[in-house]
């Protein structure tokens, strides 16, 4: 009887434990004690297929690896000729977030129709399941794979339908808040092996309000949001110790890439940089001190400010001042491309 009544408390403290909620950013994602993660479908994924037919955009879905579950959305203008490869990481804090959520979907229709490129939206696994560097890995790999689409050339049937529309010669790297970081941290790791891209080559990267941090608060860190920010203090917070190394804290250089006197930055071969900040973002001191410390370092940076706008303005806010705001990017990013 005393073993049978020892099984049933620890019965009950592991279904005690299975419930405890741990870290939590409301109506985004839980997770409990036992490991278990939740994603309440704030947004709705759509097929790759919803698209309006005004934007002459034809997209597809691609596992580029069964193992890890990496897919991608490709995105191809009908257009004549052939035109730029942009490669693209969603936002979300590391931890939710997909090529296919309906807001990331329309942005990536738009920029493949209104930029003129191919847009090869990645979806890489996602922390606290996959702490850093998963998604960074997946951001490599998925470069691999255009590398290799480029060297099968038009041999390759099965993709003919969007590598013909393209230049393979060279490519773009973007993204938004931690897709940002994704483009960022890939391109520092292609930079430190140029070698292994040809025939492609890497010719310049988009940082949409990029998603850095640090120990130390910013000023723009310290700004009250209004309710109902993409991005709050607190919830930047959780999604770094959610998706950083267990025992790191923010001045890991994943987070913070001016740590240590920002060696890495000053001594990469990096190509062309634009950045886009919103001035009402928490990350705006941030992005700014970032772009001041690449341009020190003698790196080509391009800076565009958003005035009015928060963070993740260009998809998640549909008032007209933020549609306005969009167009401009979308046209900063056109001219950035075709530069």
């Amino acid at each position: 009887m005393a073993a049978l009544s020892l099984l049933s408390h620890n019965a009950i403290r592991n279904q005690q434990h299975r419930g405890v909620l741990v870290e939590e950013i409301e109506g985004l994602i839980k997770v409990y004690k036992d490991g278990r993660v939740e994603r309440p479908p704030i947004i709705p994924n759509v097929p790759c297929t919803s698209i309006q037919p005004e934007l002459r955009v034809t997209s597809r879905d691609i596992i580029i690896d069964r193992f890890t579950n990496l897919s991608v959305r490709v995105y191809a203008p009908q257009v004549q000729g052939k035109v730029p490869v942009l490669v693209y990481f969603h936002g979300g804090g590391f931890c939710v977030g997909s090529a296919s959520w309906s807001c990331y979907h329309n942005f990536t229709a738009n920029l493949a129709s209104k930029v003129g490129c191919v847009v090869v939206s990645v979806n890489y696994r996602l922390a606290p399941e996959n702490r850093l560097p998963a998604a960074y890995d997946d951001g490599y790999n998925t470069i691999m794979w255009v590398k290799q689409q480029a060297a099968y050339g038009g041999s390759n049937t099965e993709h003919s339908w969007w590598l013909s529309r393209c230049n393979l010669s060279s490519f773009f790297l973007a993204g938004d808040s931690a897709g940002a970081n994704i483009a960022h941290n890939v391109t520092l790791k292609i930079a430190a092996e140029t070698g292994n891209f040809r025939p492609v080559f890497h010719k310049g990267t988009i940082l949409i309000q990029p998603f850095f941090g640090g120990e130390t608060r910013t000023a723009s860190e310290k700004v009250s949001q209004p309710q109902g920010s993409a991005l709050t203090l607190s919830a930047a917070d959780t999604y770094w110790r959610l998706s950083l190394p267990v025992g790191s804290n923010r001045d890991h250089p994943w987070c913070n890439p001016l740590v240590n006197g920002a060696s890495k930055l000053k001594g990469a071969q990096l190509p062309a940089t634009m950045v886009c900040i919103s001035d009402m973002d928490i990350l705006m001191d941030r992005n700014i001190e970032f772009c001041s410390v690449m341009a020190n370092a003698g790196k080509t940076v391009k800076i565009a400010v958003y005035k009015g706008v928060g963070h993740a303005f260009q998809i998640l806010n549909s008032s007209h001042h933020s549609k306005s705001r969009t167009q401009e990017m979308i046209a900063h990013i056109k001219a950035f491309i075709n530069n």
